[in-house]
């Protein structure tokens, strides 16, 4: 089995799969998100770290802000590099941000909490935060109290994100605030090739060997043909957005 250094290094090789099978984050939890940071009408600056292929970051661009992208693989980068083009983008990480002491007024992370050092990347934020800043985390989780969905991740397996929310959520560090949250219900339409991608995408399925990915395939297969998720016609996965965030003083 994978190490949790090479699962969290892997999607670059999935950049593709990831950018159609991985769903937008809903507006209002971002304005959530950003929400504290708000000060005098001014555009807020906002480092998105972690940032692949760009799904949380065309998000924020819409809400006005002025964003610069981190992300660790370059692969990612490419694709969020089209997709959100004019973004300044720099590899970097949470634990070492390419970013000024108290250069943004928000750090946000889409999907990407789980992965780093929980006190070095609280450290980190704080440095590039200004005071009053904000460190937003947000996920968007399948609802597996729905049947079919939790058959579905019982076939490609949970994430280590899902563990982590599964226990409590998230935790921050020094010099951040408590955390608060908030969550959001809501669907999205997929295609089969669209389902197909977004377990594509996921880190157990890019480092499984190839022989446990087609038995994976097979049975995500047996189970959209019976869904009915055939072709073109489309299905709803039903998604729970948890969000975040904790104030700088």
């Amino acid at each position: 089995m994978a190490t949790y250094e090479q699962m969290a290094l892997s999607f670059g090789a999935a950049a593709s799969a990831y950018e159609s099978g991985r769903p937008e984050y809903p507006v209002e939890a971002v304005a959530w998100m950003l929400q504290p940071a708000q000060s005098d009408g001014r555009v807020l600056r906002v480092a998105d770290v972690g940032a692949g292929t760009g799904k949380l970051t065309r998000v924020i661009v819409a809400t006005g802000a002025e964003v610069v992208a981190v992300e660790p693989d370059a692969g990612m980068l490419a694709v969020l590099q089209e997709a959100v083009p004019g973004v300044p983008t720099f590899v970097g990480t949470a634990e070492s941000l390419p970013l000024p002491d108290a250069a943004v007024d928000a750090v946000v992370l889409g999907q990407a909490w789980h992965w780093v050092d929980v006190a070095a990347a609280s450290r980190e934020a704080g440095r590039v935060l200004r005071a009053g800043g904000v460190l937003g985390l947000v996920w968007n989780v399948r609802d597996e109290t729905v049947p079919w969905v939790a058959r579905m991740t019982a076939i490609m397996h949970g994430s280590n994100a899902e563990t982590m929310l599964a226990a409590g959520g998230p935790s921050v560090g020094a010099p951040l605030g408590d955390l608060a949250s908030r969550e959001w219900r809501w669907s999205r339409r997929m295609t089969r090739a669209a389902l197909t991608d977004m377990v594509h995408s996921r880190s157990y399925w890019i480092t499984a060997a190839p022989a446990d990915q087609e038995r994976m395939d097979a049975r995500l297969a047996s189970l959209f043909d019976e869904l009915g998720a055939v072709g073109d016609a489309e299905i709803e996965l039903p998604y729970v957005t948890r969000a975040y965030r904790a104030v700088r003083p």
